[in-house]
């Protein structure tokens, strides 16, 4: 149905089809409404679609979900970057990708460019050119694809790599460093090894990383932060949060059930990534209340780490140095 407003202001005209009929002989015939009968917010929201949102009562966020191209042909991924680059903090570049067509691959980082979205590259490249010593190439390579990030880790590499030399490298071909916080025993964490990944994300938020990414496996359960039965242990989910803050940290959350956990536990404010792209939309609906399963919900309400005056409460994190 079509519309638009009254010439005077005093109303809306609706434009109606007088049959349904196709073809030349298909007529319109001109309806005015009384005064007032449609209010500014109806008039607004079909000017400005995209608010939409805030006419429902919530207010727009910035992007703070980072998905994942798995792999996708490019007219997929171009796709999803037409309708919600707007939602994607990041665009992660998966292994996969370098086994495809490598022109297929660049075309994908520069539609990911176009549409203002950061590419980062994974860190599994990054442990193959540790291993090979190759790590120039590598960051010529990223560079040269039109990368913004990548992604480094210890957990396939060892601990002996210099974060300071590693960052440097890195800026000096025009990208910067993200880390990514593992074990990889295959096992949940421990409170000791929580305390070994906050020693380690603070040498490279030292050295100039700008986030970390605390890993999780697809099906959330029996890894990392998630025990055997599936349960997110919170309590050493919280006391990342309270060392980097929720800013600089990011939990990956590749499954939907990960996804719900973290949005329930964080609020809105939390950080995702490994997030595929059909389940972008999913987890940004919920992240704003607007899912079925988000209702009466704490989602669309600001993160617990600031109460509603905006005063720091006890996870959030002191100011950084470094």
């Amino acid at each position: 149905m079509l519309w638009q407003q009254h010439p005077t202001g005093e109303g809306v005209r609706w434009l109606l089809p007088e049959t349904l009929a196709s073809g030349a002989g298909k007529r319109r015939r001109v309806i005015k409404c009384a005064p007032r009968a449609v209010d500014s917010a109806a008039v607004a929201l079909h000017e400005h679609p995209h608010k939409s949102t805030e006419y429902l009562g919530l207010s727009d966020l910035p992007p703070r979900t980072a998905p994942v191209d798995l792999g996708y042909d490019h007219f997929t991924v171009e796709g999803h970057l037409e309708q919600s680059s707007h939602l994607m903090e990041v665009l992660k570049i998966s292994t996969a990708c370098w086994m495809a067509d490598e022109a297929i691959t660049r075309r994908k980082v520069a539609s990911a460019s176009i549409h203002s979205v950061p590419t980062v590259i994974g860190s599994a490249p990054f442990a193959g050119a540790i291993g090979q010593e190759h790590l120039t190439a590598y960051f010529d390579l990223s560079a040269d694809m039109g990368a913004t990030r990548v992604e480094c880790g210890e957990g396939l590499t060892g601990s002996h790599l210099d974060p300071a030399q590693i960052v440097r490298m890195a800026r000096g071909h025009g990208l910067v460093v993200q880390f990514e916080l593992e074990k990889v025993n295959g096992r949940p964490f421990t409170g000791e090894m929580v305390g070994e990944l906050i020693d380690q994300g603070r040498r490279w938020m030292d050295a100039g990383a700008v986030q970390l990414v605390v890993e999780a496996p697809d099906a959330a359960r029996g890894v990392g932060l998630f025990d055997e039965s599936g349960h997110l242990n919170r309590s050493f989910a919280d006391r990342l949060a309270q060392a980097f803050g929720l800013e600089s940290v990011v939990f990956e959350a590749p499954g939907k059930e990960s996804q719900l956990m973290m949005l329930d536990h964080f609020g809105r404010d939390v950080h995702l990534c490994g997030v595929r792209l059909e389940d972008l939309l999913r987890v940004e609906i919920y992240r704003r209340g607007l899912h079925g399963k988000a209702f009466g919900q704490t989602r669309s309400r600001r993160s617990p780490l600031r109460n509603r005056a905006g005063r720091r409460t006890m996870l959030e994190p002191k100011k950084w140095h470094g």
